[in-house]
């Protein structure tokens, strides 16, 4: 029962709480309906720089199908209880699985977890949103079917369902996670089932592979909103191919980004390269090598790029590394393989073939995601500098040199006035970048914890200034990041809001949306 030292939501009594939990028990379970404290602790373990109060969840409900998510959001919608739904909770970094506002009721759907079809002709999947991609691997390997698809880095614990309504990204040519959807079925605030695009037709058999249905599509604003509970999704899968050539060039100087980027911009836009080209700095690579920061810098302060210098030396890291591949026959691999060389060999860079990377962790572990399978080797990170903090701030820009070393320096600016070092890459769309920087600091230490507020804060601010948007961000940072989006975006948001949940039960405040 609901104690007076429990998270309850906003708006609800102790009584009002109780009365909604047995009703929740009758739907899904006992076991199934969490409100102990103890039992809570994995639901409230965040990377954010904010105490862990600010997002402790009132109580988690587990559902095992599409029809308990119906019966859990109504008794909810009739109470007024928040919820927030999440997949399989390893958003790191990003918030993980704990409620964007304290009080709230998680809904975890990691039991729905079923791999519902796939068609091996058309090259597709239906998939639950508790599925993780290390499921659906081995469901492949299995069944030896030679289909592949695009995960993001920390991949093997994390699903494709919670990735693509982030609207994250991958590293094989099908790497636009929403793009290549097809297809959802949402449950929406009153319990009323929805399905997006072919799927609202009774009998279907086109759910996933035509996109638009007809009328206007409503796919897009079910990702990075709080608009429906995302139960089911299509997916589009990659047939294996004959042939797969990955690679890594490394550059010597820092001042290469430009010239990597204007190089490699009319490849990708061509499809020379058809999957996003990653463009790793040191800090990155060195963790996953593993490296130690302790045996280079100590005391306060970000490192110094003289240490930095020492690093790519001592472990024949580049200042910049650049991941691709090539995906085809042999006849066409072979012919675009010379002009990758011929792009190394103008710009400076010493390519990495796959057979030379062998024993090299942070390039074997690239290498598989680019063939989409799953691993866990970009956690290295997080025993960069150790303590648990994490936060991610990911701006975009154009695909050009110019702002790719503009976004670099300014990054690298606050993030030293903070103490803290630039750990970032660049993820090269078609013609677009997603610079990913990842705030690394220790949460065990109050300053830190401090310090690592303000510098997102002002990397938030001093990037908007200069035009350059956050494509995604944590829980914790979700309405200064909306706010930097102007009034009327907001403003269609919250309409949207008021017509689809007009309790503003579904996660208040994620992405900045609420009533």
């Amino acid at each position: 029962m609901a104690t007076s030292s429990r998270a309850l939501p906003k708006y609800a009594s102790a009584a009002e709480f109780d009365k909604a939990i047995k009703a929740l028990r009758a739907v899904a379970g006992d076991a199934h309906v969490i409100v102990d404290e103890p039992q809570l602790a994995p639901y409230n373990k965040i990377m954010m720089p904010v105490p862990n109060e600010r997002h402790m969840p009132s109580a988690v409900v587990a559902p095992a199908s599409v029809e308990e998510v119906q019966a859990i959001l109504k008794v909810l919608n009739k109470a007024k209880i928040p919820v927030y739904p999440i997949s399989t909770g390893k958003n790191l970094g990003y918030g993980s699985a704990a409620p964007v506002q304290r009080g709230q009721v998680v809904m975890d759907l990691r039991r729905m977890n079923r791999i519902l079809e796939v068609d091996p002709d058309l090259c597709t999947a239906l998939v639950e949103p508790g599925v993780t991609y290390q499921q659906l691997y081995d469901y492949l390997q299995e069944k030896k079917l030679p289909l592949w698809f695009s995960c993001p880095a920390p991949s093997a614990i994390a699903g494709p369902v919670g990735n693509m309504v982030d609207r994250g990204v991958g590293y094989t040519p099908y790497g636009e996670h929403f793009l290549f959807s097809c297809g959802m079925e949402v449950v929406l605030a009153d319990g009323q089932l929805l399905r997006t695009g072919m799927g609202s037709m009774p009998n279907s058999n086109t759910w996933q592979v035509f996109k638009w249905g007809y009328g206007p599509t409503l796919d897009g604003i079910f990702t990075q909103s709080n608009f429906g509970v995302v139960t089911k999704m299509g997916m589009w899968l990659m047939p294996e191919p004959p042939d797969f050539r990955p690679f890594c060039i490394q550059y010597p100087d820092e001042a290469d980004i430009t010239k990597i980027v204007d190089a490699l911009r009319p490849l990708r836009i061509a499809m020379v390269i058809p999957n996003a080209v990653v463009i790793a700095h040191t800090l990155w690579e060195a963790p996953c090598t593993p490296v130690k920061r302790a045996d280079y810098h100590s005391g306060p302060g970000a490192i110094s790029d003289e240490a930095v210098a020492r690093i790519r030396k001592d472990h024949r890291i580049g200042a910049w590394n650049v991941y691709a591949a090539l995906y085809g026959t042999k006849e066409t691999n072979d012919a675009n393989w010379k002009i990758i060389e011929a792009v190394a060999a103008g710009t400076g860079g010493r390519i990495v073939t796959r057979e030379e990377a062998k024993g090299s962790k942070a390039l074997d572990y690239r290498f598989d995601l680019m063939r989409g399978k799953p691993n866990l080797g970009e956690f290295g990170l997080y025993n960069w500098r150790g303590g648990g903090g994490s936060i991610w701030f990911a701006p975009v820009s154009q695909a050009k040199g110019s702002e790719t070393l503009k976004q670099m320096q300014l990054a690298k600016r606050i993030l030293g006035k903070h103490g803290f070092d630039y750990v970032g890459e660049f993820i090269v769309g078609w013609r677009d970048m997603h610079h990913v920087i990842d705030l690394l600091y220790d949460r065990t230490d109050p300053e830190q914890m401090k310090a690592a507020y303000a510098c997102y804060d002002e990397l938030v601010h001093a990037f908007a200034e200069q035009g350059y948007g956050v494509y995604r961000t944590s829980t914790a940072f979700a309405e200064k990041v909306a706010a930097t989006y102007g009034p009327v975006k907001r403003e269609v948001e919250r309409r949207l809001k008021k017509a689809l949940d007009p309790n503003n039960i579904l996660a208040p405040g994620r992405c900045g949306i609420s009533l």
